[in-house]
């Protein structure tokens, strides 16, 4: 299992574990977090943006081409940042254990 390290959008902090193969954004929506993971991971609401500590960015796969749009429309509503991601295209793996995280705002 692999700890994720997650700020809430209220600061609140929280550790979660994570099975290998699971998606992230199922981590954080039964975890708890306010992330409602609303297209269920398909890559289509943005309600699953998360910002990944700078140090974890190398760790994850380059996000695809569906991943990038979808930040850059989100952006027309919300803050994006460098390091936005969204967690529904992230897979755990036990190589992600201690990854850091804020949940971004709500859309």
């Amino acid at each position: 299992m692999a700890q994720i390290f997650v700020t809430q959008q209220n600061g609140e902090s929280l550790t979660l574990e994570a099975q290998p193969g699971r998606r992230l954004m199922e981590v954080l929506r039964d975890g708890g977090t306010t992330v409602e993971g609303t297209c269920g991971g398909a890559c289509s609401c943005g309600s699953c943006h998360v910002y990944v500590e700078e140090a974890w960015l190398a760790e994850l796969t380059e996000p695809k081409d569906e991943e990038r749009e979808m930040i850059e429309a989100i952006g027309e509503v919300i803050e994006v940042r460098p390091n936005s991601r969204l967690a529904c295209q992230i897979q755990m793996s036990d190589a992600l254990d201690g990854l850091a995280l804020t949940i971004a705002e709500a859309i």
